[in-house]
């Protein structure tokens, strides 16, 4: 539900709200926030509050760090709970912009913006649901996080099986008390694991929506003294994390991805979509799977997208096509895990589709037997592709993408591969335990 200026004034006064939290992301898709009296409001609207940006994470060097906070007034809201006798809190999501007033290029928003602009250029709104798993794990006597799960339930079990129903029932509560429409929600295939699936949305207010739907749900989870993690892969042996994300784009009002004339109900506009998702999926993969940890969930053998191909009627590729057609046309992209940045991965999606449109770039045809299934003499001669294998792997990937690259921006771009490479070359030099229990007293 969006607001005008006046009504978020009223909003704060009506609900004694103190604070205001104005919030946004780091290249890495890290909620950061400054926490403001209620007596800077007006300023804070103005988008006249500046902080420090070298302080962030791959934003600016310390000698051009002044930068402003500018909020989107269509994201206030108020916390459901409590935070100090009674005083209420609210959150406006903010755009980055340089001290001369123009876009800051390192603001993952911005990026994300800019690609919905071109989008609308060609006529196409997108629209994105998307489905973020996570887990629920207790934690020590020191308040710490541990991996022990707190129930041995699986995929769509109840109480007294998953016990974590309650804590997932007061998220439900939490996020519909702050708009969010929730359409399902449910227990996971491991043990711990859960999610809750909210309706779709233009591509914005979609990725506001899973920056929200992260921090309520760790707020949530601590109040029940459980830590929620929303790492692809916390667990060895079971399933892990992902964020199956439905796009669609509509024109003029109507599903661009549905073709009544079509045997399959997809429009050429759908298909193109899909070949330039996967041509330039190695090049983002990068983005959606950010992690080191990212690529422990892509294996074989957990239901995760390991193979570069796509299908109306199974769920081992990499993209699939739901049954519902007419203005619920759309398709399902597997890999995204949910530590990726939102605004990112829509924007970088996006770009891939949009490029898939523009060049009529005809997808390889759909594979509707089990990838998992097939043998690698059989994948080869279908031509099916794997996904990176590493986040090393990714990297590369990315480097020579020429339209993924362009889509982040140079700025985002130069200072993700810098971090990622550090990522992976730190990851890459330790001895794990792995190791020393296989090798220490063999060699």
């Amino acid at each position: 539900m969006g607001y005008t200026r006046e009504e978020i004034v009223q909003l704060v006064k009506e609900l004694n709200i103190k604070f205001i939290r104005l919030q946004f992301v780091d290249v890495f898709g890290i909620s950061k926030n400054v926490a403001i009296p209620v007596e800077q409001l007006d300023k804070a609207l103005d988008g006249e509050l500046m902080f420090d940006g070298s302080s962030i994470e791959g934003f600016v060097r310390i000698e051009e760090s002044d930068m402003y906070l500018r909020p989107d007034i269509n994201t206030f809201t108020v916390f459901p709970w409590q935070t100090y006798h009674g005083v209420a809190e609210a959150r406006l999501i903010c755009d980055v912009y340089n001290s001369d007033g123009t876009p800051f290029a390192g603001c993952p928003r911005n990026v994300l913006r800019r690609v919905i602009a071109e989008a609308a250029a060609l006529g196409y709104t997108m629209y994105a649901g998307p489905e973020a798993e996570f887990f629920l794990f207790h934690k020590d006597d020191q308040g710490r996080a541990t991996t022990i799960t707190n129930d041995r339930a699986s995929y769509f079990d109840l109480l007294p099986v998953d016990m974590g129903e309650a804590a997932r029932r007061d998220m439900v509560l939490t996020l519909q008390e702050m708009g969010f429409e929730v359409e399902a929600s449910h227990h996971e295939v491991a043990p711990g694991q859960h999610e809750i699936a909210f309706k779709y949305a233009d591509a914005l207010t979609t990725a506001d929506n899973i920056i929200t739907f992260k921090l309520v749900v760790r707020t949530i989870a601590m109040q029940h003294n459980l830590h929620a993690t929303f790492m692809p892969k916390p667990l060895y042996g079971i399933a892990g994390s992902g964020m199956h994300t439905h796009q669609s784009l509509f024109k003029n009002g109507v599903n661009a991805f549905y073709d009544p004339q079509d045997p399959s109900g997809l429009s050429s506009t759908a298909r193109y979509y899909i070949g330039g998702l996967l041509k330039h999926v190695k090049g983002y993969c990068a983005i959606t799977n950010p992690l080191v940890n990212s690529y422990k969930r892509l294996v074989p053998g957990y239901e995760a997208p390991v193979y570069i191909a796509w299908s109306e009627q199974n769920r081992s590729p990499l993209i699939r096509i739901p049954a519902r057609r007419g203005s619920g046309t759309r398709i399902e992209i597997r890999n995204p895990d949910p530590a990726c940045n939102p605004y990112l991965a829509l924007a970088a999606t996006l770009a891939a589709g949009l490029d898939g449109i523009k060049n009529k770039i005809e997808p390889p045809d759909p594979v509707d037997l089990n990838i998992y299934a097939m043998t690698a003499e059989e994948r080869q001669e279908l031509g099916i592709e794997t996904l990176p294998m590493d986040l090393g792997e990714a990297i590369e990937a990315l480097k020579q993408n020429e339209l993924i690259n362009k889509t982040l921006g140079e700025h985002i771009n130069q200072r993700f591969i810098e971090a990622k490479t550090i990522e992976w070359n730190n990851y890459r030099m330790q001895v794990h335990q792995w190791e020393l229990d296989s090798y220490l007293t063999v060699y």
